[in-house]
């Protein structure tokens, strides 16, 4: 009898064993296990997912996130099956994608950044002697928009402009190169701040009101020649010192820059006076992309990535002052200054970016 129950026994514990070893590695599954989400992103993004810390902090929270980039306003165009999520720049294209796959309101909007244009110090300090800016210190201004279009308008060349003799690289059509406005968030979104101005303050609602500013936009574009679809080949070219003294581009390329050490000897960052912000909204396609995009608006160690790569987080200035107080030579924190205007109508605005390019 005494040997029955000492197998017995053994069977028990040896069971018991096996339970608590199976029972450990499925809690081990469970906490390193992710879902896999796809998605497709503005490019200015793609450092931000590509960063090991943000890599890590999605992966503590259940997920493992795969992107591809493209121009904001050509995702419209492209077969988003099998994605989980899409990722633009700013509103206007993120509600068309919403239209288009029936995407339930609200769409997360994580954060967002303003655009700003890099310009090299002799080049912003001939535009302040001549009224198109004016300068807060040593690396920080503000662009004077309507004196700059008028400027455009007029067709003046640096060499007209007061002080660019003693420049020898400032010489031919004075411009700022931006994206391509059919198909980069950040050229829609300088025509639509532009015809603003141009409009007297209105926004475009219609063929009408684009016809009014369309020569002037076309001036502002064809000027150019080729562009680029995305501001990050212009930010590398100004940053290693080649193409146009004056580039469009988001502030948070400039603050991650900085953020990371680095900096340009002559950079002076310009804050045009009336402009719009780039909302960075998610269009979820599931709900995994839903609760994703969600996540990175209320993770409190993703929204601290986000502001180390230069966004700023919707609803938390704060954080963003915070981590940029070292970088205030260059950045205006607060937005003092800034007016921020409406965006017109994903259908005018391409319209309006369609008509530019002609």
């Amino acid at each position: 009898m005494r040997r029955i129950i000492a197998i017995v026994l053994a069977v028990f514990l040896i069971g018991g064993v096996a339970a608590a070893v199976v029972a450990g590695r499925e809690d081990q599954d469970s906490s390193t296990a992710t879902k896999t989400v796809r998605g497709v992103i503005g490019s200015e993004k793609a450092e931000f997912f590509a960063d090991p810390d943000v890599v890590k902090a999605l992966a503590a929270k259940g997920y493992t996130v795969e992107t591809e980039t493209s121009g904001s306003w050509a995702m419209e165009g492209l077969d988003l099956k099998g994605y989980d999520f899409a990722f633009p720049s700013s509103q206007a294209p993120a509600g068309e994608l919403a239209s288009k796959y029936h995407v339930r309101q609200p769409l997360p909007r994580p954060f967002y950044s303003p655009l700003v244009v890099v310009a090299h110090r002799s080049a912003a300090e001939v535009l302040a002697a001549n009224g198109l800016a004016a300068l807060g210190g040593k690396g920080n201004g503000s662009l004077h928009m309507g004196a700059y279009l008028k400027a455009a308008g007029g067709d003046r060349t640096w060499q007209q402009l007061k002080g660019a003799q003693k420049h020898g690289e400032l010489s031919g059509t004075l411009f700022i190169s931006s994206t391509d406005p059919t198909s980069s968030n950040s050229g829609a979104l300088y025509l639509a701040a532009a015809s603003y101005v141009a409009d007297g303050g209105r926004v475009a609602d219609g063929t009408a009101a684009v016809g009014r500013t369309a020569p002037l936009m076309r001036k502002l574009i064809s000027v150019q020649g080729s562009q680029q679809t995305s501001t990050d080949a212009a930010f590398r070219d100004f940053v290693s010192g080649v193409g146009n003294p004056l580039v469009l581009v988001y502030e948070s390329q400039v603050a991650a820059l900085l953020a990371g050490g680095q900096g340009v000897d002559d950079l002076v960052v310009l804050y045009p006076d009336t402009t719009a912000n780039s909302d960075h909204t998610v269009v979820p396609l599931t709900a995994d992309g839903r609760a994703l995009g969600e996540l990175l608006g209320t993770d409190k160690e993703l929204r601290r990535l986000a502001v180390r790569h230069g966004f700023r987080p919707q609803g938390a200035a704060a954080e963003f002052t915070a981590a940029t107080d070292a970088h205030t030579t260059y950045l205006n924190q607060t937005l003092t200054g800034v007016r921020q205007v409406p965006v017109p109508a994903s259908k005018v605005l391409h319209e309006m970016a369609r008509r530019a390019r002609d």
